[in-house]
């Protein structure tokens, strides 16, 4: 039985690491930012996102969860066996944004995608300095919380290494 976490900065590759993990592992895999939003913009409330992960953790043995909500990778933390927190360093992961392919499940168009760059560079700017669930602050003290197997990867190429491996 495999439950992963893996979270971290906007552009960090959780969504890469997460997808290669679940098909290596044959796990489940959730992208929170599925469960995170009611509509474009517009955030559900946090109790009903919690619901809707809690419903799928129930319905997996295995699985990899990814994403950037602290309130959400904590209650995710709960049932896992291993973390990985990504943590390449704002100059990577804005790198990262730049090079991204057009995601549909979250833009409907390529055009859509790249009129929002600027700002989500700027938002990967501040994950620093920033005080909230998504800043390096909250992901922090979430990694030195977890008591299972858990491993900080600081880099893209140490990212890329850790695609290659089953787990965490």
């Amino acid at each position: 039985m495999n439950r992963v976490v893996i979270f971290g900065n906007s552009g960090s590759g959780k969504s890469t690491l997460a997808r290669r993990y679940s098909a290596h592992l044959g796990a489940a895999h959730l992208d929170l930012d599925t469960i995170a939003w009611a509509t474009a913009g517009v955030r559900k409330e946090v109790d009903e996102s919690v619901r809707d992960l809690e419903t799928f953790i129930s319905a997996h043995e295995s699985w990899v969860i990814e994403g950037c909500y602290g309130s959400l990778i904590r209650a995710a933390a709960a049932s896992a066996s291993e973390m990985c927190f990504l943590n390449p360093g704002v100059e990577e992961c804005q790198q990262n944004c730049r090079a991204r392919p057009w995601e549909p499940h979250k833009y409907e168009s390529e055009e859509a995608q790249e009129k929002n760059l600027e700002m989500l560079l700027e938002w990967v700017a501040d994950y620093e300095s920033r005080n909230d669930e998504f800043s390096l602050q909250e992901h922090r003290a979430i990694f030195e919380s977890f008591g299972g197997k858990k491993v900080e990867v600081k880099s893209n190429m140490e990212t890329q290494r850790k695609a290659g491996e089953s787990a965490p």
